[in-house]
C-alpha cells in the first residue's frame, strides 16, 4: 500500500495541473489516469486566448494557432471575424498528455488505474483508493492511502456525486462529434454554426492532422438522429466550401442537395470519420449558490466540480484555473479557502453566463437572438470587436451587454 498527501482521480488538464503545482512545492502526489493508453477526450480542443495568456507554456503543446474563425446563424447569415487575440486547438491526447508529462516531470507519480468508488473509503486521516488495471487486462487490485482527495474525473465524476451530489439531467450538455480528415485542398477554416430550431452549435475546429467536427447541445433537448444528420449537413458543406476554395465565401450551411448524400466524398468520409462524444456540465443559477466544490479532505476540480461555461460548453480555462486555486490554497495551508477562491474569481461569471444562456438561444425581435447578434456584427465594427473577443474569452459575460451598449452607440 503506497501512501502520499494527495491524491488526484483524472489525469486531464485539472487533475494534471493541480499535481504539477503541487509537485514542484514538494508535495507527494499520485495522479490516477484510468483511460486506456491513446483514447482521447471528447472535446473541442479550444484554448482561450484568456488562457494562453495566464499560462503561455501552453503554446509549447503540438496545436494549431486560430486568428480568424467564420461564424454563421441559425439563417445561414455569415460573418467572418478576425481575433485581436488567437486561441489555439488541439488533439486532446497531445495537449493532456503535454501536461500530464509536466506533472511528471514535477514529480508527481503517475498510476495508470481505474479507480473503483465502490471500494472508497473515508478514513480517519484521509482516504483509502482501490484501483484495478484498465483496458480488459487481466486483473490485478492495488490500494492507495492519502491526506486529500481531489476529483477530477470529468463531467460524470462518481467522486463529485458521492460528494457533492449528483447533478439533474437538464444540468447537463451533450456534444458528440467526429474527427475527420484535413480537406485535400488545405482550406481548413475555423468555423461556429449556431443550430436552426436547436439550443447550441455545431463547430469545425482544424488541428494539426486533422478536423474536429461537433455539436454542443442541452441533454434535455438531445435527438440524436436528427441532430447527427444536422452535423453530417454541415460536414459535407464544410468539404464543399473547402473544395471550391475563395471563389464562394461562406457555406451553404443546412441546405444539403439530395444528390450530396450519394457522391463520393460524402461516402468516403463516412469511412473515415472517427465518432466521439461525451457529457459536459451547465449548471442552471441556482445550483452555483449551492453546490460546492470542496470539503473536509477533498475538493472537485474542472467538470467534475461543474465548472464549465453554459453557453459554449468552453472549460478548458475554467479546469486550469480552478486547479490553479486548489494548489495555491492548499499550498497555503488552507484548503477549504478554494471555495471562496473559486467563487471570487470566476464563479460570478459562470453564473451570470448560465442567467444567459435561455435567452442566448431564444428569440429577440421575432428572429433568434444568435442570428441578430451575427446581423449587428455585420454592419457595425465595434459589436464585431465585442464579439470576437467573446469568442477567444477575453470578454466576459458579466459586463457584455454594457460593452455591446456601448459599442452599438460608437461609429
Amino acid at each position: 500500500m503506497d501512501r502520499f498527501e494527495v491524491l488526484i482521480v483524472g489525469a486531464g488538464p485539472a487533475g494534471s495541473f493541480a499535481a504539477e503545482r503541487l509537485a514542484r512545492e514538494g508535495v507527494s502526489v499520485a495522479l490516477f489516469d484510468g483511460r486506456p493508453p491513446g483514447e482521447p477526450k471528447a472535446c473541442g480542443g479550444g484554448v482561450t486566448s484568456k488562457a494562453l495568456k495566464a499560462w503561455p507554456h501552453l503554446l509549447e503543446a503540438v496545436g494549431r494557432t486560430i486568428d480568424e474563425l467564420d461564424m454563421y446563424s441559425p439563417s445561414g447569415k455569415h460573418l467572418h471575424l478576425k481575433l485581436d487575440e488567437p486561441f489555439a486547438v488541439y488533439s486532446r491526447i497531445s495537449f493532456d498528455t503535454f501536461l500530464r508529462e509536466r506533472a511528471r516531470a514535477a514529480g508527481a507519480i503517475i498510476v495508470n488505474r481505474k479507480i473503483s468508488l465502490r471500494q472508497m473509503k473515508s478514513l480517519e486521516d484521509g482516504w483509502l483508493l482501490t484501483g484495478v488495471t484498465p483496458g480488459g487486462e487481466r486483473k490485478t487490485i492495488e490500494e492507495w492511502t492519502g491526506r486529500f482527495l481531489v476529483g477530477a474525473d470529468g463531467a460524470n465524476s462518481a467522486i463529485g456525486k458521492k460528494l457533492a451530489g449528483p447533478l439533474a439531467p437538464a444540468e447537463m450538455e451533450v456534444a458528440f462529434g467526429y474527427r475527420a480528415p484535413l480537406p485535400d485542398s488545405g482550406e481548413a477554416a475555423t468555423v461556429v454554426a449556431f443550430l436552426p430550431k436547436w439550443v447550441g452549435y455545431a463547430w469545425a475546429f482544424p488541428r494539426v492532422d486533422h478536423v474536429s467536427f461537433g455539436i454542443a447541445t442541452t441533454q434535455d433537448a438531445f435527438d440524436h438522429k436528427s441532430l447527427d444528420a444536422l452535423l453530417w449537413d454541415f460536414m459535407v458543406s464544410y468539404y464543399e466550401r473547402a473544395q471550391v476554395g475563395d471563389s464562394r465565401p461562406k457555406m451553404r450551411l443546412w441546405k444539403r442537395e439530395a444528390t450530396q448524400i450519394n457522391n463520393l466524398r460524402y461516402d468516403n468520409l463516412r469511412h473515415t470519420a472517427q465518432r466521439y462524444a461525451a457529457r459536459i456540465p451547465g449548471l442552471a443559477p441556482r445550483t452555483w449558490d449551492t453546490r460546492r466544490a470542496c470539503g473536509e479532505n477533498w475538493a472537485l476540480l474542472g467538470d467534475a466540480a461543474g465548472f464549465a461555461d453554459p453557453v459554449t460548453g468552453e472549460g478548458i480555462y475554467y479546469a486550469l484555473r480552478s486547479a490553479e486555486l486548489f494548489a495555491d490554497a492548499y499550498l497555503a495551508g488552507k484548503p477549504l479557502d478554494y471555495e471562496d477562491r473559486w467563487r471570487n474569481d470566476f464563479g460570478g461569471e459562470l453564473k451570470r453566463a448560465s442567467q444567459m444562456r435561455r435567452r442566448f438561444y431564444g428569440n429577440f425581435w421575432g428572429a433568434p437572438f444568435t442570428d441578430r447578434m451575427i446581423e449587428f456584427a455585420r454592419g457595425h465594427r465595434g459589436i464585431r470587436k465585442v464579439l470576437g473577443r467573446l469568442v477567444a474569452g477575453d470578454q466576459g459575460y458579466v459586463d457584455l451587454k454594457k460593452k455591446l451598449a456601448r459599442s452599438a452607440l460608437k461609429p
